[in-house]
């Protein structure tokens, strides 16, 4: 398999062709990561899910300086990972912008023992495809770079035989969200405490049939959220009870050529990658009509008829459709193939799954 998109974007660039807002912003995380490390703290792995085939895995992590948590005098080992565990749960999504990304900082990755080293790119974050062969199922890689602990990233092989897998969006599909859409993103990450998020009603139900009746079916989360708050979403779909997959988030600010990142450009990117990485699955896809699910979605079919199997939209409310923007003006009727359903919930998408035997 050739370089990814991401593998290339690890590589440094050259000063002259990177944007002047990223140079900005890459002295600003060098000084803070100076003084970070002047007050303590320590490069700390942040290990995501994984997916991959029989013959190689895409791994995912972010590299980050952050303040240790210090061992109580006569603390049991057990007793400290509680009391780290409940920390971390109880983090609000800003105080996941407070650490420092690491940038070209090197990680090992070790799965069943074959080793692979890669460089984290200029957020700290490592996207990288790693060639091995695995048997299908859950397997786990470690990893770790030279003055860090190894941590573990789960890793799921899809069997060869499977044939349809699961893509869903996260806001307003998976999770209500009540406010405008131009403070959603800040509102949801620097100020909502991870337990006052609202999961869609029956979507969890929704998801999880949808798992059991394609056993074995990739589950990717794809939203346009930053990297920084996948532990916050992880353990959110975890607690609601949504099946355990991949997160395919994005990272904020300034890339190497321009002042914002492309959210739209995001999604439709790893829907792309996902069709070529696997040519013989059919997708579900998951979305609502308050962004640019229809359009993305409807855009990826007429490009790669045969990957998709279905579409689910969930219909906001009209009170959310305001706070959207307004609705989406995409709706698609699909095909006897590929059907399109529109439904408020997971409950009548779930309805609609099943009259067409795909539940």
């Amino acid at each position: 398999m050739p370089p990814s998109p991401a593998d290339r974007s690890n590589a440094t660039s050259p000063t002259n062709l990177i944007h002047r807002a990223a140079r900005i912003e890459d002295s600003f995380h060098e000084v803070r990561g100076r003084l970070a490390r002047r007050r303590g703290h320590l490069p700390t792995v942040i290990p995501y899910a994984g997916y991959g085939t029989t013959q190689w895995v895409r791994i995912l992590c972010r590299v980050l300086l952050a303040k240790p948590l210090k061992h109580k005098p006569y603390e049991s080992a057990r007793r400290f990972r509680r009391r780290a565990e409940r920390r971390e749960a109880g983090i609000r999504g800003w105080r996941s912008f407070t650490s420092v990304p690491l940038r070209d900082v090197t990680v090992t990755i070790d799965i069943n023992g074959v080793i692979h080293r890669v460089h984290a790119d200029r957020g700290g974050v490592v996207d990288t495809v790693v060639q091995i062969e695995l048997s299908p199922g859950r397997h786990t890689a470690r990893l770790h770079t030279d003055s860090s602990v190894t941590v573990e990233a789960p890793v799921f092989v899809v069997a060869p035989i499977v044939t349809n897998g699961i893509i869903s969006d996260v806001d307003d599909t998976v999770m209500v969200t009540t406010l405008p859409r131009p403070l959603l993103a800040a509102w949801n990450t620097f100020v909502l405490d991870e337990h006052a998020r609202v999961p869609t009603p029956g979507m969890s139900v929704l998801l999880d049939r949808l798992a059991v009746k394609n056993v074995g079916a990739p589950i990717i989360y794809l939203s346009t959220g930053a990297w920084n708050v996948a532990p916050t979403l992880t353990r959110f779909l975890s607690r609601n009870l949504y099946p355990a997959g991949t997160l395919l988030l994005t990272d904020w600010g300034p890339t190497h050529d321009r002042w914002f990142r492309s959210g739209r450009d995001h999604k439709s990117a790893n829907l792309r990658r996902l069709a070529g990485e696997f040519p013989e699955i059919r997708w579900i896809l998951i979305g609502d009509d308050g962004q640019h699910d229809e359009a993305i979605y409807a855009e990826f079919q007429r490009e790669f008829p045969g990957s998709v199997a279905a579409v689910a939209i969930r219909q906001l409310s009209p009170g959310q459709a305001v706070l959207a923007g307004g609705r989406s003006k995409d709706t698609a009727q699909g095909t006897p193939d590929a059907p399109w359903f529109y439904g408020p919930d997971g409950s009548s998408l779930a309805d609609q799954f099943a009259a067409h035997g795909l539940l």
